[in-house]
C-alpha cells in the first residue's frame, strides 16, 4: 500500500466520521456510527467504508439510510480532497469484527 493511499484513506475515514456526526439523525437514523476503517483500491477509484454501528434501529436499515445519502457524502469527501482529479467512488459495509470478537470471546468463557 502506497503512502498516497493511506494519506486518502485517513482522510476520508475523517470526513466520514465528520459528516455522519453532523447529519446523525437524517443519514443514521438516531443510531452512532462510526466509520472503524477505510480502504482505497491501488487505482483511487472505490474507497470501501466499514462502519460501526450501535444502538437505534437494525443494522441493515441504518446502512440502506446511509447509502441512500452516499452523494452527498462523496460531494463532502470530494470538497475536501479537492486536489485529486477523481473521488473514489464509495462504497458502504457493516463492520461485524466486533461482534465476531464477541462471540469468540463467549465460546472461551463457556
Amino acid at each position: 500500500m502506497s503512502i498516497r493511499q493511506n494519506r486518502i484513506e485517513n482522510v476520508i475515514q475523517e470526513v466520514v466520521a465528520q459528516v455522519l456526526q453532523r447529519n446523525a439523525r437524517e443519514y443514521c437514523l438516531g443510531a452512532m456510527v462510526t466509520p472503524t476503517i477505510v480502504r482505497v483500491t491501488p487505482d483511487l477509484s472505490l474507497a470501501r467504508i466499514y462502519l460501526s454501528i450501535f444502538a437505534g434501529p437494525t443494522k441493515e436499515e441504518v446502512l440502506q439510510n446511509i447509502n441512500q445519502h452516499k452523494s452527498k457524502i462523496k460531494k463532502d469527501v470530494g470538497a475536501r480532497l479537492s486536489n485529486m482529479k477523481k473521488i473514489p467512488n464509495i462504497e458502504f459495509r457493516i463492520d461485524d469484527s466486533l461482534d465476531y470478537a464477541e462471540k469468540i470471546d463467549e465460546l472461551l468463557k463457556s
